[in-house]
């Protein structure tokens, strides 16, 4: 158990030594480039999940919302993978991040199996997973693994580097929300807060993008594939 608990705090609470100091004209550079690419980013992710299930043009649209992220990622400024200190070592965290996103997606699962008993709550759920119905598995796959991707460089990359040091894990969830808000769905905006908490605690925690990343390609995952079939059509 001590073993467990070292770990987590390692992955989640106890940040590790780093220099990622930056100038101010490098922050203030960073932030109106974040603030612009919110602002299309948020558009294209809106427009994106108006499109009907099926449309070849929502594979578009989501590979435009994904580009968006990571081209002002990359304009903002120097990004880092991060470490976590493990047995008195730094290291790449891999298997942590993989093992929480299978956590926080079968906590999400046992959500659903409430959530489909809730009509409202039920048909919101199903705007999205629709797109997993009826689209083709091999790009749906694709794009939904892009956008966990991208959207990880850049709320917890680029936006999370912006903020500073003045509550980053907070305002980064709030900003991720608010982004989701543009999606009109309350179950969308709802996964926004849990799931930017858990990683933005992981950014804070390892000074980089890697762990954030993993988890968030990990729950994608299990979202894709056991949420469709558990809430039926």
């Amino acid at each position: 158990m001590k073993h467990l608990r070292d770990l987590a705090r390692a992955a989640f609470v106890d940040p590790v030594p780093r220099n990622h100091e930056q100038t101010s004209a490098a922050v203030r550079r960073r932030r109106v480039v974040v603030v612009v690419t919110l602002a299309v980013g948020a558009v294209l992710l809106g427009w994106s999940l108006t499109i009907r299930p099926g449309d070849p043009l929502f594979y578009l649209t989501t590979v435009a919302v994904a580009a968006t992220w990571l081209a002002g990622s990359l304009l903002s400024g120097p990004l880092h993978l991060g470490r976590i200190l493990y047995r008195d070592r730094l290291r790449r965290p891999i298997l942590t991040p993989i093992a929480t996103g299978l956590l926080v997606g079968g906590v999400f699962v046992l959500g659903a199996l409430v959530v489909q008993h809730i009509p409202p709550l039920r048909a919101y759920a199903g705007e999205v997973l629709d797109h997993a119905r009826y689209g083709a598995i091999v790009p749906i796959t694709a794009t939904t693994l892009l956008n966990g991707l991208a959207e990880e460089v850049f709320f917890r990359g680029a936006l999370f580097a912006a903020i500073g040091r003045t509550h980053p894990v907070l305002i980064s969830t709030i900003v991720y929300a608010l982004a989701t808000v543009a999606t009109a769905n309350p179950m969308l905006v709802f996964a926004a807060v849990v799931l930017g908490a858990v990683l933005g605690l992981q950014r804070r925690a390892s000074g980089g993008i890697l762990a954030p990343i993993l988890t968030h390609v990990t729950w994608s995952t299990v979202m894709l594939f056991a949420l469709p079939p558990l809430l039926g059509s």
